[in-house]
């Protein structure tokens, strides 16, 4: 447990100085859980999510899961998560544009920036293996994710090159998206100890690997209902370009209500 506190501690003590070319943000959810029977259980999530060094509003998000317990050390999961996302669509101007032949602009310039909230349906099933060793618990979860953003118009985009609003609807087509998400986490669990400190890695994989997540974070138990939880969460990008999201630092609170 020493050596995890003293990890999040170095974690926080470099966030400023790391912040400087990510971003920051500030994550937060809600969650009740319901136990229907030894192997089933129903829950309902709500999150809000910022960017931009938490001064911007990223998304809102609500979820619904179902859980089934295979076997002891086996559980499988299937849910679904509406998402209302703050969009930052950005183009580049490219070879073949006016503006790049006439020498306006130069390749991978910003040409255009289109600002709007929009939804987006994702669709989930995961299984997730565990196994106890003394007071550590193991666990790989491997996780289908296909998210669909439907088809979206703006009224207007911003113009880097003339400085103004181009005063031209354009049409962001609907797509989708399939994602393994892949995760290994170890925590430590003592009896008649509240707290539980876990840390964790999950890589998401869609032809190719896009983003990586390393989490280290606390659970208190207050009750046998309540659940308090905290972590620090580092994203790095490589080739996320539906999502134009940049390398991330992430300070997270969660409550959890098991009824």
């Amino acid at each position: 447990m020493k050596k995890l506190f003293y990890f999040l501690i170095f974690s926080l003590s470099h966030l400023s100085a790391s912040a400087q070319s990510d971003d920051f943000g500030l994550d937060f959810s809600l969650e009740a859980q319901k136990k229907l029977s030894k192997q089933w259980s129903i829950s309902l999530e709500g999150e809000y999510r910022s960017r931009n060094n938490a001064k911007t509003n990223d998304r809102w998000s609500i979820g619904l899961g179902v859980d089934y317990k295979v076997a002891k050390w086996l559980k499988a999961s299937a849910g679904y998560t509406l998402l209302y996302d703050n969009n930052e669509r950005i183009s580049y101007f490219e070879r073949t544009d006016d503006a790049v032949l006439e020498g306006d602009a130069e390749v991978g310039d910003p040409k255009k920036c289109a600002q709007y909230w929009g939804t987006r349906h994702r669709f989930n099933v995961s299984l997730t293996a565990s196994q106890k060793w003394g007071d550590f618990k193991f666990s790989l979860r491997e996780r289908w994710q296909y998210t669909y953003r439907p088809e979206y118009t703006v009224d207007e985009r911003w113009s880097y090159l003339d400085q103004a609003y181009d005063g031209k609807q354009h049409i962001y087509s609907g797509k989708g998206k399939n994602v393994l998400r892949s995760r290994l986490q170890v925590e430590y669990s003592k009896k008649k100890l509240p707290v539980t400190p876990y840390a964790n890695v999950e890589f998401f994989n869609a032809w190719s690997l896009q983003k990586t997540r390393f989490t280290a974070g606390l659970d208190w138990d207050i009750s046998k209902q309540h659940t308090l939880g905290a972590f620090y969460r580092y994203q790095s990008v490589r080739n996320d370009d539906d999502d134009n999201e940049p390398n991330c630092h992430l300070l997270g609170v969660s409550y959890k209500f098991k009824f």
